[in-house]
């Protein structure tokens, strides 16, 4: 495991709770079907109540849509300008010196959303909470209710890497090309078409291969599957440490599951195409691939 500090099991976090450099952060957001003839794929929304119904003690909770994505485009949770990140960050006590755990509801992909976003700031002092909320409360182990309490507000400073997120016209130009994999993190009958996609037009970007970040969690647990087994699946689809990896699916979340792990696998040039399918699937000008 390349960074074993990005990713931490619920006996380490529960031994840590009460550190003062510590922010734990509920990243969890539901996304609810749309009414019959809307263009959108979802209706976002931030897991606040079920935070309020029970997260681990002194967590903070952070609304992805809401305060840290783009309000100036109409596809969701986009990434906004860094500005607005650094602000955002701070607000809810990130900072020199404090360590940042993320956790979700359900599924690990809107945890592995912020530690992707935080590496894009260069803060690699983050952590996944392997299994996420249902793994803490599968053990016994103690909820508190109520509202966040929040943390000290900090001087978040960003040192952004460039290169981990891409556009459309990025992921075209990668089609064709033998130093290049496109990754589709979606399931394997909407990367074939086999089903209407919520997101427009059926199918995947022309050439993709198909590694569903569902595969990579073990369903029991909702943590993540061994990095061995992990490694098989992405060098079954050709996935190679000497190639660079786009990696998307429907809307820039799940396919973080997918560079989390390719991360601690040791693939460096790894990159997400943020507005996915949610854009490329709308773009008539832009080419789409079943079967």
């Amino acid at each position: 495991m390349r960074d074993p500090h990005a990713i931490i099991d619920t006996a380490a976090l529960a031994a840590s709770l009460g550190d003062p450099s510590l922010r734990v952060f509920d990243c969890t957001t539901h996304l609810q079907p749309t009414p019959t003839g809307s263009a959108e794929p979802y209706i976002a929304v931030p897991g606040r109540k079920a935070f309020e119904e029970g997260h681990v003690p002194g967590a903070d909770f952070l609304d992805l849509q809401g305060e840290f994505s783009d309000a100036a485009t109409h596809l969701h949770f986009m990434m906004p300008p860094i500005a607005q990140l650094v602000t955002a960050f701070g607000r809810h006590g990130v900072g020199p010196g404090t360590r940042v755990v993320l956790y979700s509801i359900g599924t690990m992909m809107w945890a592995t959303r912020f530690w992707w976003m935080l590496r894009s700031l260069g803060f690699d002092n983050a952590a996944v909470l392997d299994g996420g909320l249902d793994a803490w409360k599968a053990q016994g182990r103690p909820l508190e209710a109520g509202p966040p309490r929040g943390y000290p507000t900090a001087t978040f400073v960003a040192a952004p890497r460039n290169g981990l997120f891409v556009d459309a016209a990025a992921v075209k130009a990668a089609i064709g090309h033998g130093d290049t994999v496109t990754v589709n993190a979606l399931g394997p009958q909407f990367h074939r078409g086999l089903e209407p996609s919520r997101y427009g037009r059926s199918g995947r970007v022309p050439g993709s291969v198909n590694v569903s970040a569902a595969t990579l969690v073990d369903p029991a647990t909702k943590g993540f599957t061994p990095l061995a087994d992990a490694a098989a699946k992405f060098a079954a689809q050709g996935v190679s440490k000497d190639k660079r990896t786009i990696c998307y699916c429907g809307g820039g979340i799940s396919a973080t599951i997918d560079l989390f792990l390719l991360h601690q696998l040791g693939h460096d040039d790894i990159t997400l195409y943020d507005a996915s399918m949610g854009e490329w699937a709308k773009t008539e000008s832009l080419p789409i691939e079943t079967g």
